[in-house]
């Protein structure tokens, strides 16, 4: 017999017995997605590595379909399309046009790296977005001025503290410290910021912050415990702020689906549904970068084009 007569009889032929395997696959992708938390706490921080790249569990689709397709199995095809409508439930509107919003207030938000080269390329990059608020992370001393003759003209009010800096076209008052040091941080660690914006829409608490970085290893796994401990301080400064409008800047070092950041999200919410993956610059997987809000919506945000840091800009629009 010929390839007709074999896919006729059997070895080519569409199954509901073979490839079975893929459904619990399937079934465990879906309901990842729609319930991350599932996945407990354990060493190595499992559930919130997944948490992180979230989005991403999407390509779970093609490979159990093209897994389908190459066992010749229905029950493949089938179990491929609970990922499928799970990914749709939890990130499809991130993916549907939205009218524009005016803003009333934009906000800019950049880890600029502190091996950036081009530190004065960079500000004016930030500056070209019209924001009212420009916020930055990894500032060194040596950056920190010519960030300041950039910016100057267009955003006259400037507030530092640490490694972290903020410019407004706004009036800012009483900038302060905010002290999220975690365990074994010495007093020169300042990674936190808070002042008071003075803008036509009233005054708005700006805390600016930078949680420490995440490790992955084979020994211990996705290790972010630091950061994990200066999100629950933020998260205390955020919940004591006396100010009903309150904007959060920051390189979080976690996405807002992670776990370990919901000491913070608890206080401020969520963002627009966009994807504006921040990092690394590169190839970005995740937004780490964030602008949040309490007491106002962040109604879009977006990245920039690569400047001289491994992060992206991320630029939100927020209203009142």
């Amino acid at each position: 017999m010929g390839q007709a007569g074999r896919w006729r009889g059997g070895g080519g032929r569409w199954s509901w017995r073979r490839g079975q395997v893929a459904a619990p696959a399937a079934a465990a992708a879906a309901a990842l997605l729609v319930r991350p938390g599932l996945l407990p706490d354990m060493p190595g921080r499992p559930g919130s590595l997944v948490e992180a790249f979230l989005p991403w569990l999407g390509l779970s689709v093609p490979l159990l379909a093209a897994w389908a397709v190459l066992r010749r199995s229905r029950s493949a095809l089938c179990a491929a399309a609970l990922p499928a409508l799970a990914w749709t439930a939890a990130f499809g509107a991130f993916l549907l046009p939205r009218a524009e919003q005016p803003a009333d207030l934009r906000a800019v938000q950049h880890n600029v790296a502190d091996d950036n080269t081009d530190p004065a390329g960079t500000a004016r990059a930030l500056a070209r977005t019209g924001a009212d608020l420009i916020a930055v992370e990894e500032l060194t001393p040596e950056a920190a001025p010519v960030f300041t003759t950039a910016l100057r003209a267009d955003y006259p009010h400037h507030a530092a503290a640490g490694t972290v800096a903020l410019w407004s076209r706004y009036p800012l008052a009483d900038p302060r410290p905010v002290d999220i040091r975690p365990a074994g941080a010495g007093a020169g660690w300042n990674r936190g910021l808070r002042a008071t914006a003075r803008t036509p829409h009233g005054d708005i608490a700006v805390h600016v912050a930078h949680l420490p970085s995440v490790r992955l290893g084979p020994l211990r796994g996705f290790d972010a415990a630091r950061r994990d401990e200066s999100a629950v301080l933020l998260g205390r400064a955020l919940a004591a702020e006396p100010l009903d409008r309150v904007v959060l800047l920051g390189d979080l070092n976690a996405t807002v689906d992670d776990r370990g950041l919901a000491p913070v999200v608890r206080r401020t919410g969520r963002p627009a549904r966009d994807f504006a993956f921040s990092w690394p610059a590169a190839l970005p997987a995740a937004r780490i970068d964030h602008v949040l809000a309490r007491g106002a919506e962040v109604t879009r945000i977006r990245t920039l084009a690569p400047t001289g840091s491994d992060h992206l800009p991320v630029v939100a629009d927020i209203r009142f």
